[in-house]
């Protein structure tokens, strides 16, 4: 049988020897191991209280306990002494070494395309707001004369996310939001930009998610004169004076007549290039006069009213300014890609 004294008296004494002669952390934790670990020696006395008298066990285990306590204590001491004392393997700071330089940030490229086609268009006249993402269906589809057995609708009605709401797939949303806000007032220059949302395939020129500028302007008067002159100012601030356009027939439900519009290649000057596929034209936009369901949506009276409108894939503007072949770069977040602007 175990003696209830003697050998954890002389453990204990042993112990607390032990770590009072210790002079590095190393050693400390050797000595934690010894005594207390999970084959520690104190935890071996332990292991031995089964096999005492029941009368014995209770004063056996609080005399372990006693001791396991002094000796944490007594490695907790040691342990703080050691610690003030020991000397560092070197300096605590190398005032040889280079800073550590902060990077400043950078406007993503399409922030700053957005930012540059925004100015040009408040110079002209153009007021800014911006609009949510979530839209509902009536504003994104119904009030542009796209109701829902309208075919051009089935390549966008996609990502619901409630009951008559979607995320918006074009900016082109707000418009009747614009002309019912303006009370039957005008004229009306306004423009929005934002991310759009389309369930589209992932390659070098679409993506689900793309940033498009909205614009649109009625008035007593407008024609398609006041449409290419903006167009024109448009293009000449983003692609430089001689930049040109040129306007082919298209269609759009939300307008008519309607016009794609192709800016003279910013690469080769019209000469022929791998970009424009050896024609000297980009097609960058679609515009077109709003149509009357658009007008009236808009509360406003078609044969009062007419005006213009078109929209821009301001990720498309930013691959043509910055001769970007893969969109997918945009939106990698690659940091080796967005230092070089």
């Amino acid at each position: 049988m175990q003696p209830i004294g003697s050998p954890l008296s002389d453990l204990l004494d042993r112990a607390l020897t032990q770590i009072s002669q210790t002079d590095s952390l190393a050693a400390l934790e050797q000595a934690r191991v010894q005594y207390l670990g999970k084959s520690g020696e104190l935890t071996a006395q332990m292991k031995l209280l089964g096999g005492l008298p029941p009368e014995e066990r209770k004063a056996f285990g609080q005399a372990v306990n006693t001791s396991k306590g002094r000796i944490e204590q007594a490695l907790e001491e040691r342990k703080g002494a050691v610690q003030q004392t020991a000397k560092p393997a070197g300096p605590s700071l190398d005032v040889t070494l280079p800073g550590r330089r902060r990077l400043a940030g950078r406007v993503h490229p399409i922030t700053a395309t957005a930012e540059a086609m925004k100015k040009i268009l408040l110079g002209l006249g153009f007021s800014y707001d911006d609009y949510p993402d979530i839209e509902s269906e009536y504003y994104n589809f119904d009030a542009l004369n796209t109701p829902s057995w309208h075919p051009a609708r089935d390549l966008h009605d996609t990502f619901y996310v409630g009951p008559g709401q979607l995320l918006r797939t074009h900016t082109t949303a707000f418009q009747a939001r614009v002309m019912r806000a303006s009370s039957g007032q005008t004229p009306i220059r306004a423009m929005t930009t934002g991310r759009c949302y389309r369930a589209d395939d992932i390659d070098a020129s679409h993506y689900p998610i793309f940033q498009q500028l909205d614009v649109f302007a009625v008035g007593r008067s407008i024609t398609m004169a006041d449409l290419r002159w903006t167009l024109t100012e448009l293009a000449k601030g983003l692609f430089g004076p001689e930049a040109q356009l040129r306007f082919r027939p298209s269609y759009f439900p939300f307008t008519t007549p309607s016009a794609e519009v192709d800016v003279s290649c910013v690469v080769c000057r019209q000469q022929g290039c791998a970009l424009c596929s050896r024609t000297g034209w980009l097609e960058v936009l679609g515009s077109g006069m709003m149509r009357p369901e658009v007008l009236r949506a808009g509360g406003l009276d078609p044969e009062k009213h007419q005006g213009f409108a078109f929209g821009i894939g301001v990720d498309r503007i930013t691959m043509l300014r910055h001769q970007i072949n893969d969109i997918r770069l945009l939106y990698d977040n690659e940091e080796a890609f967005l230092r070089q602007f």
